[in-house]
Parts: C-alpha cells; sequence; structure tokens
C-alpha cells in the first residue's frame, strides 16, 4: 500500500484549508477551503486550487467555515463530480453560506467594474447549485465508505454546529493505517456546543494550530470583559459595534449577553444583529438542540432561549440595516468577523472617527485585514477607496473563540502520542505552527512535521518530497 499527505492550504497560514490523501490511486481531499484576506491575493489562490480538480475521487468536509469549504463550488466548477460527505448540519450551513459566498463575489465584481477593475469570480450561483447536490450527510460515529479501502467517520469537534473530527480508516487487505484530522477543534467549558469527543488511537495525525501559541483567559474572564465593555459603552455615551462571524461566534455573543441580562449583571439593553446570513445562520443553530450542550438545553427546559430574548433585534432588510446608522448607543453585531466585506464596512464607516464609539474585535484576524489593522493600531484604514482616522476605542477579547488554545490542544491530543508516527501541524501562522510543533515534540511524538504550501509527504516516512 502506497500512502502520501499533500498540502495546498492552510499551511503555515490560518485560511484556506484543503489536504489529500492518496491511497493506491485514490484520492481523497481533506477539505476545500477559500484563503482569506486581501482580495488581490485571494482571488488569486482561491482561482488555481493547485491540483486537478478531476483527479479527486472524494472529498471529506470537516466543517463549514468557508475557510474550509468556500472553494467547493470552485472544485465542482472545475470538473469534480464525486461526492462531498459531512455531517447533516454542516449541510445545512453550507446551503447558507456557499450561495452567499458567491452573491459577494458577485457584488465585488459589479463594484469593481465601475471603477474600472476586472474581477472574475471563482465560481457562481449555477455552479453552488451543483455542489449542493454533491452532499452526503453523514451522522456523528457513523462510518462510511468513501472509497474502496477508506472508511471515514465524524466525531464531534465542539467548534461550530456540525464540526466534525475526521477518522479515515485505510486498509487494503494486507496493511492498514488511521488518520486523524482534527478539522478546527473547539474548546471545553464554552457555551452552546458539547467538547470536542476524543480521537481514537491513530498511526498520522493533521491538527490544526491556530492558538498554538497562545492561551485563552477563562470562560469567567471573558464574562467580565463582556460586562466591563457594556458599561464602559453607557459611560461614554457610544455604541459598541462587534464585527463577528456569522456562524459561531454570533451566536456566542448573544449567549454571553442574554446569560448576563438575564443574571442581572448588566442591564438589558438594544442588540441588533445585522446580518443576513448571521440570522438565518441562528435559525439552523437554534434547529439543532440535539448538538447542543447540557447546560444550553437545560436553559431552553426552564424557559430561556439563548438568541431568542427581549432586547434582541435582528435586522430585516438593507433601509433597516441604514437606519442603525444614526444609533448612538447599544449593541450591533455584524458580519463580516475579519471586516473584509458585508454590512460591518458600512458601519466602521459611522464608527471609526468617534471617539465615544468602541469597536469590539471577538474573533482571529488573518494578516492583512481590515480587523488585522485595526487591532494592531492603525491609526488610519481604507474603506472603500476612503481613507479614515481610527479615533474610536478598538477592543478584543480573545477568549471567545472557538478554536482551542495550545494548552487545551495539547490536552485533547496528547493520549494519541504513543501510537501516533507521523504528525502533521497546519492551520496556524506559521509561528505558531512551529511552537505548537515544539510542544507535539516535547510530548512524546515520535515525528512532527509543519508542511509548506503544495509539500508532500510518504507516509511511514515522513520524508518530504
Amino acid at each position: 500500500m502506497t500512502l502520501s499527505l499533500e498540502f495546498h492550504g492552510a499551511a503555515r497560514q490560518v485560511t484556506g484549508s484543503k489536504h489529500l490523501l492518496a491511497v493506491d490511486g485514490e484520492r481523497v481531499l481533506l477539505d476545500c477551503g477559500m484563503v482569506q484576506g486581501p482580495r488581490r491575493i485571494a482571488n488569486r489562490l482561491n482561482r488555481d486550487l493547485t491540483f486537478d480538480a478531476k483527479s479527486i475521487d472524494a472529498v471529506v468536509l470537516s466543517h463549514a467555515h468557508v475557510d474550509h469549504s468556500g472553494s467547493l463550488p470552485r472544485l465542482v466548477k472545475l470538473g469534480y463530480q464525486g461526492p462531498i460527505h459531512c455531517t447533516p448540519a454542516t449541510a445545512d450551513l453550507l446551503e447558507i453560506l456557499l450561495p452567499d459566498s458567491a452573491s459577494l463575489q458577485a457584488s465585488d465584481a459589479r463594484t469593481l467594474a465601475k471603477r474600472g477593475h476586472h474581477f472574475e469570480p471563482a465560481y457562481d450561483a449555477e455552479d453552488v447549485d451543483r455542489t449542493l447536490e454533491r452532499l452526503v450527510r453523514t451522522p456523528y460515529g457513523r462510518a462510511i465508505d468513501v472509497r474502496p479501502g477508506v472508511r471515514a467517520s465524524f466525531l464531534d469537534a465542539g467548534h461550530i454546529i456540525g464540526s466534525a473530527q475526521v477518522v479515515l480508516d485505510v486498509d487494503d487487505g494486507e496493511q492498514s493505517l488511521r488518520l486523524g484530522f482534527t478539522g478546527d477543534c473547539g474548546r471545553r467549558n464554552m457555551p452552546i456546543l458539547r467538547a470536542p469527543q476524543p480521537l481514537p488511537p491513530c498511526d498520522v495525525l493533521i491538527t490544526e494550530s491556530t492558538y498554538g501559541d497562545r492561551l485563552h483567559p477563562s470562560r469567567e474572564e471573558v464574562e467580565d470583559q463582556v460586562r466591563a465593555f457594556v458599561e464602559e459603552q453607557r459611560g461614554t455615551g457610544g455604541r459598541v459595534l462587534i464585527p463577528a462571524f456569522s456562524v459561531g461566534r454570533t451566536q456566542n455573543v448573544l449567549w454571553y449577553l442574554a446569560k448576563l441580562i438575564r443574571e442581572g449583571t448588566i442591564e438589558p439593553l438594544p442588540i441588533h444583529v445585522d446580518s443576513p446570513m448571521s440570522t438565518r445562520v441562528t435559525q439552523v443553530v437554534a434547529r439543532h438542540v440535539e448538538l447542543f450542550d447540557d447546560e444550553t438545553r437545560a436553559l431552553y427546559r426552564q424557559g430561556h432561549d439563548p438568541f431568542y430574548f427581549p432586547g434582541v433585534h435582528f435586522v430585516a432588510d438593507v433601509e433597516e440595516s441604514k437606519a442603525l446608522n444614526d444609533l448612538r448607543s447599544g449593541v450591533i453585531v455584524s458580519a463580516s468577523g475579519m471586516c473584509e466585506g458585508g454590512r460591518i464596512l458600512h458601519h466602521l464607516i459611522h464608527t471609526l472617527e468617534r471617539p465615544e464609539d468602541t469597536v469590539l474585535i471577538i474573533g482571529y484576524q488573518a494578516e492583512g485585514t481590515l480587523g488585522r489593522k485595526l487591532i494592531e493600531g492603525y491609526p488610519h484604514v481604507k474603506i472603500f477607496g476612503r481613507r479614515m482616522e481610527v479615533r474610536c476605542r478598538v477592543r478584543t477579547i480573545n477568549g471567545l473563540s472557538a478554536h482551542a488554545d495550545w494548552s487545551e490542544l495539547l490536552e485533547h491530543l496528547r493520549p494519541l502520542a504513543p501510537t501516533c508516527r507521523q504528525a502533521f501541524v497546519v492551520h496556524g501562522e506559521e509561528d505558531a505552527a512551529m511552537k505548537f510543533a515544539d510542544r507535539l515534540e516535547d510530548a512524546g511524538f515520535a515525528q512532527v512535521d509543519v508542511p509548506l504550501q503544495g509539500e508532500r509527504f510518504e507516509l511511514g516516512t515522513a520524508a518530504a518530497v
């Protein structure tokens, strides 16, 4: 049996997850994500998948975030005709996220055309429709044959609704090998979702490392920070603008605000969720109560809804969104989470130059994004070509991350060290990935590599070729 792994994305960077397993000629792609960042660079990378789409036999998807799923329609556009295996909740989210991605690209193309620039989207709505037809829904814990001699199963990753760790069992009748892939690994003791399930012993491991060099504050510290920022906003008479990913982060913010209001820690205040996608995603999340943790299910039994509670308003249309520009108090939660598109940009135009307002960053910001520039303290930024001075307060809460920090991730993976022959560290900026690789080696993992973009490894020898 000959096996190899090729890394075509999220190699010493965080976005664009694509990992290709070849087994005796069969080619199974783990994730097919978009690169996120400055449009000029991201568009070039998202158009070139760096492998032949027609050569792929099956896709196994860890979860719906676009940096893991967003290039699936590009794959189909370039000739992929096989199945896309995912959990049922992931499929529900893809029906929202992928059409939205196509719509945003089409909108970008129209806007740039007016300025005399050509932009060709990586795919369109028709490509998305053909992609969604290929989804194969498989619940946690059920093993399925994705190719002859290759069986896959999903374990709860606790990252977003429907997120999965992937276990691939490869067997040609004479030799066998088990590969574990963390996808994006969630955290224990976080709102809404269950903790990540333990991975079984495996021969090969692919692990994320988004926070491979950092520790998160505790949940109690996060609650204190949310309370402090809301109280600060009341004291200055300004508003709090929260750029938030529609999947996961928006629902977590609502959960924390609901808890603080319910317990009387903060007074009720107007909360506007201004993102059509966030509205639809929250509806999907609320339908999957069976995937919630015990604490959140208990809230429902007690009559408390963590997403739809007094004071929360989901903005319906563009005119209502524009009216929020005149809002001078309360909280606006809007997408995109890295401030690279969507309604958040329009709200930033009306927030950045107001000293009494606060921009609260609650998620990871990739290099080159507007959100990253804000947390790095840029005095000026550009939005729609307009140069703006940053006069508002910029605050961050790292503890809301749905990614495990290095300690949590190491605790999750340490039991695999005795059996794992090869470990690959991906989905982290280079410094974070390298530091986490060192920690895996210290924990007893025999061989740990941090692959480069396009690098290929023969499994069993871990020698890059």
